[in-house]
């Protein structure tokens, strides 16, 4: 039996941990916080006026609800998940040793 050729097997590092300390966000974070409570500010304001203002507005101010989806990142919980993905980016290190992985303080 030959061992396995190190050009075309896969890499079992997970991604992020190889070197270089650059942070690692998830999927819904933002850069900083207060770039996220903005983004939070201006979709939640959004999807408030867009009710708020329908009785002076009629249905032109659903135009609205599709802004304050987008600057939601689809929806209030993946709003409030991304919070949770941007403070604490960069306190957590997944580390990865014989098949078990484990959280620990960066």
């Amino acid at each position: 039996m030959t061992a396995p050729d190190p050009a075309t097997t896969k890499s079992t590092i997970p991604s992020g941990t190889a070197g270089g300390g650059a942070r690692e966000r998830g999927g819904f974070a933002s850069a900083t916080v207060p770039r996220h409570l903005a983004r939070g500010a201006v979709g939640f304001g959004a999807l408030v006026g867009s009710l708020a203002l329908l009785p002076l507005a009629g249905p032109v101010s659903l135009l609205l609800a599709p802004v304050g989806l987008v600057a939601l990142r689809g929806c209030p919980m993946c709003w409030a998940i991304g919070l949770l993905e941007t403070v604490s980016a960069g306190r957590l290190r997944r580390s990865c040793t014989e098949g078990s992985c484990e959280l620990r303080r960066a």
